[in-house]
């Protein structure tokens, strides 16, 4: 049986709607997505836009749920890493904070204004709380106070780092990490 290639089709455009809104979302913030300039910054007709996305709540969903997929990805490969090495993660970790803080921090940025709209729009919380769902589901620990505070304090770390003129290298992270880490 051959694939549906119109559905392919409408995948594929779907998701480049919906990488086109991440950059939107890096370029000008939340306020800037109108199913307009995300169809601008795709390349492709308005209606399709709305097609995909009848409302920007479904639009802004369906970013927050790619993103904490493509992070899952990112944290799943790294602990695969790490347990391969037999580390305990804390280079693994402060490498993959450095290159948010770095070289992708116009994407986290975007991707925490995201969270922090959740804040103001419950209908976008469950999209939002998926990523710490799929860390929680990925991480074994056998202490769930120490993850929370681990996974607090990766959060204080990414938004200090977001405001700081500088981003922090690896080097500079890595021992606050491990802090984080140890066994309580």
């Amino acid at each position: 049986m051959q694939p549906d290639g119109r559905k392919a089709r409408g995948e594929k455009r779907r998701e480049e709607i919906i990488a086109a809104t991440l950059r939107v979302i890096e370029r000008d913030g939340v306020a800037g997505v109108t199913h307009r300039t995300v169809a601008t910054e795709a390349g492709v007709p308005t209606t399709s836009t709305t097609y995909h996305f009848s409302s920007l709540d479904d639009l802004l969903v369906a970013t927050l749920i790619s993103c904490a997929r493509d992070m899952a990805t990112e944290v799943y490969w790294m602990i695969d890493r790490a347990r391969s090495r037999g580390s305990r993660g804390a280079d693994e970790v402060a490498g993959l904070l450095a290159e948010a803080l770095g070289p992708r921090r116009g994407r986290t940025m975007a991707e925490y204004e995201l969270y922090l709209l959740a804040a103001r729009k419950p209908e976008l919380r469950p999209a939002a709380r998926r990523w710490l769902d799929v860390l929680t589901s990925m991480v074994r620990h056998d202490d769930e106070i120490s993850f929370r505070v681990f996974l607090a304090g990766i959060d204080g770390l990414l938004i200090q780092g977001l405001i700081d003129d500088e981003p922090p290298s690896a080097d500079e992270l890595r021992p606050v990490v491990a802090y984080l880490l140890k066994p309580r």
